[in-house]
């Protein structure tokens, strides 16, 4: 844990972003004054939770962000407790609740871009299946606005989780129509600047959610 933290503080004080080299295996064991064996397993640790990224042959690197763990982590515990995944369920509901009413609190103006995605589920919707990728990309370039990168890293963490138990879950309960109609009501609020019925749209959306996931207690 010691090595561990070195490294981390190499990485602070000499400012290094994600992606830029990180000194060589023998360099850190100068620096930290250990041996390789305490350096390599460090790097290992460190790679586990995406601190380090070791590529083979190139060397090793800044980790970029990734919640790739915290998913796998999710998904397991929530096979185990359906409880666990409907209080995961909550938190999205309630992340996405919040950022569309930030959405609509900064008065933005373009959304061509959401308009598109929601013309493109809405002719998915008319011919029979709305497809997974085009239900995700409704939510990730709806909140694109805001310019905050971790918001589209947190809840595409929630949707491959949501991804990976869809067996779990069974088929929705709502026609296509019916989940094109759902999407189109929190894109109307959003784009009337209208808080109230933005809540109300995004507490329906996640109503299909929950019904499906009832079906299983």
């Amino acid at each position: 844990m010691e090595v561990q933290e070195a490294v981390k503080e190499i990485i602070l004080a000499r400012r290094l972003a994600a992606g830029d080299p990180l000194p060589t295996e023998s360099e850190l064991m100068d620096a930290l004054g250990v041996g390789r064996n305490a350096v390599r397993e460090a790097l290992k640790a460190l790679q586990a939770v995406g601190i380090v990224d070791i590529r083979h042959g190139f060397g090793m690197f800044v980790g970029r962000m990734s919640l790739t763990g915290l998913v796998d982590e999710l998904a397991f515990h929530s096979r185990i407790s359906t409880q666990r995944l409907g209080h995961l369920i909550e938190i999205r509901e309630i992340l996405e609740s919040g950022l569309v009413q930030r959405l609509i609190d900064t008065g933005v103006d373009n959304l061509a871009e959401i308009a598109d995605v929601m013309a493109r589920m809405e002719t998915e919707a008319a011919a029979g299946e709305v497809s997974p990728e085009i239900d995700r990309h409704f939510h990730d370039v709806l909140y694109r606005p805001l310019g905050n990168p971790l918001v589209g890293q947190l809840l595409g963490a929630f949707w491959d989780v949501y991804h990976q138990l869809r067996d779990d879950l069974g088929t929705p309960d709502e026609t296509p129509a019916g989940v094109a109609r759902r999407h189109r009501d929190i894109y109307d609020a959003v784009v009337a600047g209208n808080r109230a019925r933005a809540a109300i749209a995004m507490r329906a959306h996640f109503d299909g959610v929950r019904a499906r996931l009832a079906r299983l207690h």
